[in-house]
């Protein structure tokens, strides 16, 4: 809890500005433009619906024996988390959702919701993202970078059916065309039992039973790509692509920060960055016994923070959704026109074909049995036990 507040006082002190200036620049929000001269209220709406996901505490210990709450190191991870959670809002309830405080919400809000708490059964907790990434080489308790928690999220993603993402994280800064549609477009696996996070929540797991993700046709697509764009600090020659990232409508924003200290990025005025901070402790939320979230904590009520766009460490990771086949295709373009064709020194290639060079590209499966750090299975595995008997004791 010291280290918290420690971490508060640096990020309110260097990096919060409270109000936003007097200006005729747009603001970039994932993929929409704002003024605030003329809807400064849509703007800060738009902000406050984004789900955000902070340190927690008093939540059940982390593998049993591990940490009970995540405060001075799982911020990369809540950045991981809201860039996801993201991505599901736009699968589920489109861009163009709207959330208002006390209003109520659609039943795919709470589901969505319930993917994130701090429980070890719930796919995307800080118990499956910690625990998955000991295959990555980080301990329990220890400080991820954007590319680890990219790799964490692909590798939890294939056990969450419901959602049913491809998740594509590019290597050597190179984004393969090729490689990306023969993921999306793979058939859904029939073996093994569906894991999905509806199965998670013990009321919707026989109204989801039979829904779990298994039709044909593309996969919607959650593409992250982690970049290094400086050695020390950010290249000014990035600055302008890196921008024109928030502009694109299939962009989820970006994960970056400073050393050990991470922030979601989600926009942009002027050379400024508007980010979610998830450096603030809060206490464990469960689900209700109907199934709905009090979700008042999962949304920042203050004014966003900003910080100037050269304060930002080189290491970073750009995120994009792309909900249909066509979606990825003008994410192509838009990346040909407006970053590829205009930088002297590129962000990111994008190519057409699998490089020769690399090894064959196979897409991720769902591995059979129970590996270290996925004890998602084994907690699901579970619930589906007790299924089947009360279908047997039914009949």
């Amino acid at each position: 809890s010291v280290l918290s507040r420690y971490e508060n006082q640096i990020t309110i002190l260097s990096d919060y500005l409270e109000e936003f200036p007097e200006t005729d620049e747009p603001v970039w929000i994932l993929g929409r433009q704002h003024h605030l001269n003329t809807d400064k209220s849509k703007l800060l709406l738009d902000i406050r619906g984004r789900l955000w996901f902070t340190y927690r505490r008093k939540f059940s210990p982390i593998g049993g024996t591990g940490p009970s709450s995540d405060a001075g190191w799982g911020c990369m991870l809540r950045c991981g988390q809201m860039m996801l959670a993201q991505a599901l809002i736009c699968r589920h309830l489109g861009r163009d959702w709207q959330w208002e405080k006390h209003k109520k919400q659609p039943e795919e809000y709470h589901r969505i919701l319930r993917c994130f708490l701090d429980r070890k059964d719930c796919c995307y907790s800080i118990h499956q993202m910690a625990q998955m990434g000991v295959g990555e080489g980080k301990s329990i308790g220890e400080w991820f970078g954007p590319n680890t928690v990219a790799q964490v999220l692909k590798k939890l993603a294939l056990f969450d059916e419901w959602n049913s993402l491809a998740v594509y994280v590019s290597m050597d800064n190179t984004v393969v065309i090729e490689d990306i549609k023969k993921m999306c477009w793979s058939p859904p696996q029939s073996s093994g039992v569906a894991h999905s996070s509806a199965h998670l929540h013990r009321s919707a797991l026989a109204r989801n039973k039979n829904t779990a993700g298994f039709c044909t046709g593309w996969k919607p697509l959650l593409l992250i790509i982690p970049l290094r764009l400086g050695i020390n600090h950010i290249n000014p020659v990035y600055i302008d692509a890196f921008k024109e990232c928030f502009k694109m409508p299939q962009s989820l924003g970006a994960l970056g920060g400073k050393p050990n200290n991470a922030y979601y990025f989600i926009g942009f005025l002027g050379n400024e960055l508007i980010y979610l901070d998830p450096h603030t402790t809060q206490s464990f939320v469960d689900w209700e016994e109907n199934g709905t979230v009090d979700d008042q904590s999962f949304h920042c009520q203050q004014a966003p923070h900003r910080m100037k766009i050269m304060n930002l460490d080189p290491s970073v990771a750009l995120g994009f959704f792309c909900k249909e086949e066509c979606d990825f295709d003008n994410w192509c373009s838009l990346v040909q026109k407006e970053i590829l064709k205009q930088q002297s020194l590129r962000m990111f290639e994008l190519v057409q074909k699998h490089p020769p060079h690399w090894p064959p590209f196979v897409p991720p499966a769902k591995p059979e049995v129970t590996t270290t750090g996925a004890e998602l299975i084994e907690s699901t595995d579970k619930l589906f036990e007790m299924e089947e008997e009360f279908e047997i004791l039914s009949v």
